[in-house]
């Protein structure tokens, strides 16, 4: 099979729509398939989903994994304060961007599906950076085929519980809703971090009625995050036989992460973000992505470093779990 790419699929899935030729922390490119993930013995994977179609805030999500790519430059695998090396705990590899087709969310989101199935199937974590919101809708469709009870936890300043927008279903305000739909049990899912004042009470009904549990901002800043962190991980760890998680860097005060389409006055510190995420990652993760990093809108890259910041410590929290399924 030849490897030609023709102009017409290069020019608006690839580097002219958002990508860079760089990869994650400087990682080897691998191709996302299941064989070679295997081969390659890869048991963290990082996909780029350079998609905001599905925004209805300031776009420049689509610019997020560039971005948090060049940002991940600056970092190492290897932190001194902790004394751990990740090279130790993972094989890592980065496996490109989702070749989206701008206009059409469906086929987009369908062709995500298939990429992250295929890093499951391969037997690597799926480490996915969006992106609006709505990426994580074909995450968790992949994760669920993968996993029969998994759990679920969202880090967020919104509920994301959206029936529909307008009667667009895959919208960045759905993946929980859609997350059920694929077979989640709403009893196995948290939402944490959530502001009062930017969620409707119709998505509140929603996560009444299933049986979700809520998590508000306020719990943070009262009982800290880690004590959060561990109320969170062991309704969606208990029982189920993998955990994904989903976090929006929203979620954070917008004087520490300006860089996004609604920032939160009054949201978590980057300090209680890193500690909440490196003690949610010690539930075993199979899967995560962080989204809605908006390039267009950050000062010196600050959200983008602390993106990679982010995912390094979910990682960390990670490495000290036993991986179930």
């Amino acid at each position: 099979m030849s490897d030609t790419v023709t102009f017409s699929e290069n020019a608006f899935a690839g580097l002219l729509h958002a990508g860079t030729g760089g990869t994650f922390m400087r990682l080897p490119r691998l191709a996302a398939s299941a064989s070679a993930l295997s081969q390659a013995g890869v048991t963290a994977a990082f996909l780029g989903f350079p998609w905001d179609a599905m925004c209805i805030s300031r776009t420049g999500t689509n610019y997020g994994p560039r971005a948090i790519r060049e940002a991940s430059d600056q970092f190492s695998f290897f932190n001194a304060n902790h004394g751990i090396d990740l090279n130790d705990h993972y094989r890592f590899a980065d496996v490109g961007d989702v070749p989206v087709v701008p206009g059409s969310a469906v086929t987009t989101m369908n062709r995500a599906e298939a990429i992250v199935s295929e890093v499951l199937s391969g037997g690597a974590m799926p480490v996915t950076v969006g992106g609006d919101h709505s990426i994580t809708i074909a995450c968790v469709r992949a994760f669920r085929k993968r996993y029969a009870n998994p759990g679920l936890i969202l880090v967020d300043s919104h509920f994301d519980t959206a029936l529909d927008v307008g009667g667009e279903d895959l919208s960045h305000c759905c993946p929980i809703t859609r997350a059920v739909d694929a077979g989640f049990d709403p009893r196995k899912i948290v939402i944490v971090g959530t502001n009062g004042w930017m969620n409707p009470k119709s998505e509140l009904d929603y996560i009444r009625e299933k049986g979700i549990t809520l998590i508000p901002l306020e719990a943070i800043l009262e009982r800290g995050p880690v004590a959060v962190a561990r109320e969170a991980t062991a309704i969606a760890g208990a029982g189920t036989d993998s955990v994904y998680l989903t976090f929006d860097i929203d979620s954070i005060d917008g004087a520490y992460a300006p860089g996004t389409g609604v920032p939160a006055p009054g949201g978590m510190t980057s300090r209680e973000a890193i500690a909440l995420i490196r003690e949610i990652g010690k539930v075993g993760l199979g899967g995560m992505d962080l989204v809605e990093v908006s390039p267009p809108y950050d000062h010196d890259g600050i959200t983008s470093r602390l993106a990679v910041q982010l995912i390094l410590e979910a990682l960390t929290g990670n490495a000290g779990a036993v991986r179930r399924g």
